[in-house]
């Protein structure tokens, strides 16, 4: 049974602003000591958010206004360096169901399009203009369209890029490819049952 198809993600959004923000920024090693990962939102940007004794430095997803945020705006190379996983899993644990940037390693664009996150690219002039929006009025919604390719915010509206694949698989709800295995496993099985290098 396919996934929930992902024709477009909608909400509220709030800027972490800068290029070059890799995996270890967004979820430090030592928070990667984990079985499962649940409580790995807590953790997101935790070194740029918190200080050593936990109190709160200041960033936006410390602010009030920008709690309950759905949409992550951001720079060029989002999601660069280490290839962990965890990195798109705090991302959606934290609550974040799209990302909005310039650019993405290649690696972590592929493990947030696995859990069902569109990452968008948008010009950066537009992604300025997105934020803009944000900053004077922390509710507007901003829509990402994944048919269509646009990013609806207010008022306005401008164009996203998305690799072909990835959108196809999004809007067929066909994005977790071991789920895919999974579900055909009966199939594999009968397959692997004719082949003679397979044959007990």
């Amino acid at each position: 049974m396919a996934l929930e198809k992902i024709t477009q993600v909608a909400g509220r959004g709030v800027t972490v602003a800068g290029d070059e923000i890799d995996t270890d920024r967004i979820i430090p090693a030592r928070f990667m000591k984990c079985v499962t990962f649940d409580s790995m939102g807590e953790y997101l940007f935790y070194d740029v958010r918190k200080n050593e004794d936990g109190s709160d430095k200041e960033h936006p997803l410390n602010e009030e206004r920008f709690q309950g945020a759905s949409i992550l705006l951001s720079g060029a190379n989002f999601g660069c360096g280490s290839s962990r996983e965890h990195a798109p899993q705090a991302i959606f644990r934290y609550g974040f169901r799209g990302i909005i940037a310039e650019s993405y390693a290649e690696i972590f664009f592929g493990n947030c399009t696995t859990l069902g996150i569109p990452c968008f690219i948008a010009a950066k002039e537009d992604i300025a203009k997105i934020s803009a929006a944000v900053e004077a009025d922390p509710s507007v919604e901003i829509t990402m369209d994944v048919e269509n390719l646009q990013i609806r915010f207010g008022e306005e509206s401008v164009p996203a890029v998305l690799r072909e694949s990835a959108q196809v698989a999004l809007a067929a709800g066909k994005f977790d490819m071991i789920g895919e295995l999974k579900e055909a496993e009966a199939e594999i099985s009968a397959v692997a049952a004719k082949l003679p290098y397979l044959a007990k």
